[in-house]
């Protein structure tokens, strides 16, 4: 039984009873008896609203769910967002690695990127002499 049904009940007992309303008492309970009435009804008008509110959220919710599908990519799912770090970027987006690397002939220190270790080996621009690389992307400076 709905709040309005009990309150509607409440009433048709003090009907039923046949109190007499001209009384401090009957006025009273009759006056009880409406404030019931018109908080049962803006109870019901809340539980509407409440309910309709759900249903703009889940609405809003589906619609933001279109726009991470249109916006991410394909592979993109919840668990990315946990394990997520820079490391997990395209490399075109990163910033190039610069190392300093000293020639053991004329003991000047050139710097190289990542591109040149990975070549193998490369003439020192100061002496001429050749430099060999060994690099590991794991590793943390190059072995010369």
């Amino acid at each position: 039984m709905t709040t309005t049904e009990k309150v509607a009940y409440l009433k048709g007992l003090m009907e039923g009873m046949k109190l007499d309303t001209e009384t401090n008492e009957g006025k009273l309970l009759s006056v009880i008896a409406d404030i019931l009435g018109d908080m049962a009804e803006d109870m019901e008008d809340m539980a509407s609203d409440l309910f309709d509110l759900g249903e703009d959220v889940d609405a809003i919710s589906d619609d933001l769910s279109d726009v991470e599908d249109y916006l991410c990519d394909d592979d993109w799912d919840d668990e990315d967002d946990e394990d997520w770090d820079e490391d997990d970027e395209d490399d075109d987006d990163e910033e190039p690695l610069f190392f300093e690397v000293t020639c053991p002939a004329c003991e000047k220190t050139i710097t190289v990127d990542e591109d040149v270790l990975n070549l193998g080996s490369i003439q020192c621009p100061n002496c001429g002499e050749m430099l060999e690389f060994e690099y590991d992307e794991d590793d943390e400076a190059p072995e010369e």
